[in-house]
């Protein structure tokens, strides 16, 4: 069974940088486009960038100019660099290979949810 692995969460000060990586044990990430989502305690997940096979990057508004996926086909791998962070970032994060690459409306997944990374900013 292929499975979405996320890691690379921690507690950060708010202006500080994480570097989050996703790695799925089959090929679902090198052979489809890939997104990030978020979760806030009592909030509905939502994508925060997407990427496409061919690495072409979009993010949520939020995020712009902050935040920069980028993947590593060879290693089935996708990552979420987060710098600037601010305490309304703090959510648990997650990967999942999709269907297109539009943040609104947002693709459907095409995989089971991994167990998610949590970041904490604090202010």
């Amino acid at each position: 069974q292929v499975q979405l692995v996320e890691s690379g969460g921690g507690v950060v000060q708010a202006g500080g940088s994480l570097k989050l990586s996703c790695e799925a044990s089959g090929e679902i990430l090198s052979l489809n486009h890939a997104g990030w989502y978020r979760q806030a305690p009592g909030k509905q997940r939502e994508l925060v960038a997407t990427i496409s096979i061919g690495g072409y990057a979009k993010y949520e508004d939020s995020v712009k100019g902050r935040f920069i996926i980028s993947r590593d086909n060879a290693k089935n791998t996708v990552y979420l660099q987060m710098n600037s962070l601010r305490p309304e970032d703090t959510a648990a994060y997650y990967c999942n290979p999709i269907r297109g690459v539009t943040i609104t409306p947002p693709p459907p997944v095409k995989w089971a949810w991994g167990q998610g990374t949590q970041v904490t900013v604090s202010s």
